[in-house]
């Protein structure tokens, strides 16, 4: 059943975002929207919604259909709200009067602990605050349910939560998701809109091999187009042969015959499209200036702790050696970022340093973590790279340019840039450091599949050393070739992540 008809819709915001947009959804649908960051994503299913007029097509609906939308963000107005109220306050006054009932399910179903039901937004993890927008669209139980980046903030317990509580709606209701997790798409879509400034493609396929498929595609109308301009530049070149013969002889027919060629390649060059050529939102590059040392840093049995000193788990002994990228597995609050945190003071101040880590003297640190924080928001990219690196001003705006900031972004502070700008300066400023070992904190955070993609390539094709944390999965099994897993207050090395993530829930 047809519960939402789009057609030939297009939005222009200087430039067109898409055009010609022609999309069927029905009773079951599952559709991943894929598009690099700021191409259209969110525009569409405000769109969809109506909170925004398109700049032309349009949008039928089936009669009393209702869309339920979950942003990106919470409302302000939110903020000081518990839970629990965030979610009732969502159902008309009767209903969440008489039907409260309804707000127990659906945290029931999103397997919301009690104490957190109490609890005001403000003081909740982003991962929290994104279940309760979920849950707060989900309690009125509309016709479609429309996810605006779900996975954002969220670690791959409640990733796997999710997938499984998506997976468990009502088989008719219709979910369009627009993501940049690739094992995600995959887990919970059966069809895939790739969003374009011309012509968005659609398969009936999840992300993986509607990717396969569209780059099949793309492959093949490079080489049609190839093939047309090839056969377009013989016309032109006979004809400028007969038309020499036609001149020199006198004769009509020759002219015509020559006006005929040129007409025929003039038509095939009309009609001939250029294969889609993706705008990128700026180049990630890594650098690598290498070391003899063959062991990079060495643990002996370090005792992880919490901050106030209470211990979480130890280390036994472990060795990071040159070329490894080693992906270190755990639950939330296993003790993760504290690992990280300990290594990168040996690294970066060693005097401080306690005994049970060590690392090698030749060892510089490119470190990022997923905030961003060594980025000031009240600093500019431009002064950014000028303070830090000597590379003077024309160099840096180039520099800058080339990661997909433009001369505006560039004067601007950096709290002012989407995440996607923000997460690009970031790995430009890493590469300028020119480390030989990468200490990364969830580096996909903000980073479109073209960015992910882009810095998987960088990694493996500069043979970099490297430690990362990331509940991103696809990133996970592209990138680690060792890996570490915390459990029961031990560091164990792991054949793979598989039976983590299948652990977690994440890939059911």
């Amino acid at each position: 059943m047809t519960l939402i008809n789009i057609r030939n819709l297009g939005v222009t915001l200087g430039n067109p975002l898409f055009s010609k947009l022609n999309l069927v959804v029905n009773s079951g649908d599952r559709i991943g929207l894929v598009a690099a960051n700021g191409r259209g994503k969110s525009t569409l299913l405000a769109c969809i919604t109506g909170a925004l007029e398109p700049s032309e097509g349009e949008i039928t609906k089936a009669r009393g259909l209702t869309v339920g939308h979950v942003a990106q963000n919470v409302p302000p107005a939110l903020f000081d709200t518990v839970f629990y109220d965030a979610v009732l306050q969502a159902l008309p006054a009767d209903q969440a009067e008489s039907e409260s009932w309804r707000v127990d399910v659906v945290l029931e179903s999103l397997d919301v602990p009690e104490a957190m039901r109490s609890r005001p937004l403000k003081q909740l993890s982003g991962g929290w605050q994104r279940l309760a927008m979920l849950a707060r669209t989900w309690v009125s139980e509309p016709d479609v349910l429309l996810l605006d980046e779900p996975t954002n903030h969220l670690d791959l317990e409640k990733i796997g939560q999710v997938e499984s509580w998506l997976n468990a709606l009502p088989r008719d209701v219709p979910v369009i998701l627009s993501s940049h997790d690739r094992a995600f798409l995959d887990a919970t879509t059966n069809r895939t809109l790739f969003l374009r400034p011309e012509q968005s493609p659609v398969f009936a396929l999840p992300y993986t091999r509607a990717r396969a498929a569209l780059d099949e595609a793309d492959a093949s109308e490079a080489r049609r187009y190839e093939r047309d301009m090839k056969v377009a530049e013989q016309l032109r070149k006979q004809a400028a042969k007969l038309n020499n013969i036609g001149i020199n002889s006198g004769s009509d027919l020759l002219v015509v015959k020559t006006k005929q060629l040129r007409q025929r390649a003039e038509k095939l060059e009309d009609a001939a499209k250029p294969a889609h050529l993706e705008r990128s939102a700026g180049a990630i590059r890594l650098a690598n200036r290498g070391t003899h040392a063959k062991v990079l840093v060495t643990l002996e049995d370090a005792v992880v702790t919490t901050p106030d000193g209470t211990p979480l788990f130890k280390t036994g002994r472990q060795f990071i050696c040159q070329g490894d990228r080693i992906v270190l597995l755990g639950l939330n609050g296993a003790g993760k970022s504290r690992l990280v945190s300990m290594l990168k003071q040996a690294i970066e101040r060693p005097e401080t340093a306690r005994d049970s880590i060590k690392a090698t003297p030749s060892l510089v640190l490119g470190y990022g973590d997923q905030a961003l924080a060594d980025l000031a928001d009240s600093d500019t990219p431009i002064g950014t790279i000028i303070r830090r690196f000597d590379v003077g001003d024309q160099r840096a705006r180039a520099l800058l340019a080339g990661a997909g900031l433009t001369i505006d972004m560039q004067a601007k502070p950096i709290g002012q840039l989407s995440g996607g700008q923000k997460a690009r300066l970031g790995m430009l400023v890493l590469r300028l450091t020119e480390p030989n070992f990468y200490l990364l904190d969830e580096p996909t955070n903000h980073l479109d599949i073209e960015g992910q993609e882009a810095l998987e390539s960088e990694l493996m094709a500069q043979e970099a050393s490297c430690l990362l944390v990331s509940h991103d999965r696809g990133f996970v099994r592209a990138v680690g070739n060792r890996f570490w897993l915390i459990e029961k207050k031990k560091l164990v090395e792991a054949e793979s992540p598989e039976s983590f993530f299948a652990s977690v829930g994440s890939d059911r």
